[in-house]
């Protein structure tokens, strides 16, 4: 007889899977109502774990596992997606009619977010021997990670963390896995992490990540998995209109060193790192981005760098308007680099002082 708490786990994870049943059941009867619905379960289903549901998930996982609901085990939040994608990979059987019913909704939005939330371990664990099916959920799934990863970049947060490090760890850089979907959707799956890649701080796979590249038709034409990848890290860098995240990226871009680039990608990165460096369209900058920008810039291109800086000084000074904040914001780094050293000073003399043995 199985454990009591292991019936109520089952219990518990039955009523929520009950209730998106429900829920998707309404959408599709309500034409009208469709798209609050949709949108209603995913917002559910996306939601972190907190205390009042803290009962719920001790008892799927069983007391005696350290497990906290700040943490899904890739650093992440705990969310009910995480719960639920489990399950229906422990019991498949549980998950079918809310897939039946989300194939009945494919072309609504938030269809592909559900998908992707809720089946996206389930979709690499199981063989599918009808090709086109196979296609379909393969596409719904790469799409509804792109949209939930951008929901995380708009809000500079990490809630869908763990679905990327499961593609990424368990997918991606897993051969066995990575061969259930097809060509294409490999290939979309790769360009895809390759954009979140530096927002969910897994840099430190890189060179994994790039040997297992799959190959492109026109390889020929755009370069090998190093060109791909930052190809597409300077297209999104073009994209992202939130600050922190932007600076993020910046921060982040210098583990680019040392790849072996062809001229017209390293053209590519290089011009998009200089479109940030000014103020003014079609960009807008910020100081704080100009100034990250122009680090990343230098160090992963040290040649021409003074030339660099002359064209932008020479250009600035087209602009009067930009004077005053400039002059303002050189006396005050001027001010903050002379009460630094004087502190140094002071702190370093008090040392000696109070030790004057050492000295």
């Amino acid at each position: 007889m199985p454990p009591a708490s292991t019936i109520r786990g089952s219990a518990y994870l039955t009523a929520l899977t009950l209730e998106i049943e429900k829920k998707l059941q309404r959408a599709l009867a309500s034409a009208s109502q469709r798209r609050n619905l949709l949108q209603e379960l995913f917002a559910d289903i996306a939601l972190e774990v907190d205390d009042r549901a803290k009962v719920g998930v001790y008892i799927i996982f069983g007391e005696e596992d350290v497990i906290s609901v700040a943490d899904d085990g890739y650093g992440g939040p705990i969310c009910f997606y995480s719960v639920l994608a489990d399950h229906f990979v422990r019991m498949p059987q549980n998950g079918k009619s809310i897939l039946d019913l989300i194939v009945q909704l494919w072309s609504q939005s938030f269809a592909s977010n559900i998908f992707s939330l809720l089946f996206h371990k389930w979709l690499f664990e199981f063989q599918l021997d009808n090709h086109e099916v196979l296609l379909r959920y393969s596409s719904a799934l790469v799409q509804g990670a792109t949209n939930v990863f951008w929901i995380d970049i708009q809000t500079n947060t990490r809630r869908f963390q763990s679905l990327f490090q499961y593609l990424l760890e368990e997918v991606a850089l897993d051969s066995e896995r990575l061969k259930k979907i097809p060509s294409q959707a490999q290939r979309d799956l790769f360009l895809l992490l390759s954009r979140f890649m530096f927002f969910y701080d897994s840099v430190d796979k890189l060179e994994s990540f790039l040997k297992h590249f799959p190959d492109f038709p026109n390889a020929f034409l755009i370069g090998g998995s190093s060109d791909i990848f930052v190809t597409e890290v300077a297209d999104q860098l073009q994209k992202l209109k939130v600050e922190p995240v932007l600076l993020h990226y910046l921060s982040q871009i210098k583990v680019l060193q040392g790849l072996e680039l062809r001229m017209a990608t390293s053209t590519r990165i290089k011009t998009c790192l200089y479109s940030f460096t000014s103020p003014g369209g079609p960009m807008y900058p910020t100081r704080a981005v100009r100034h990250a920008a122009w680090e990343a810039l230098d160090f992963l291109f040290p040649v021409g760098r003074y030339p660099r800086h002359l064209i932008s000084l020479f250009f600035r000074l087209l602009y009067p308007w930009y004077w005053p904040s400039s002059c303002w914001n050189f006396v005050i780094s001027c001010i903050q680099a002379v009460l630094y050293s004087l502190l140094r000073l002071f702190f370093s003399s008090w040392e000696k002082l109070r030790n004057p043995k050492r000295s």
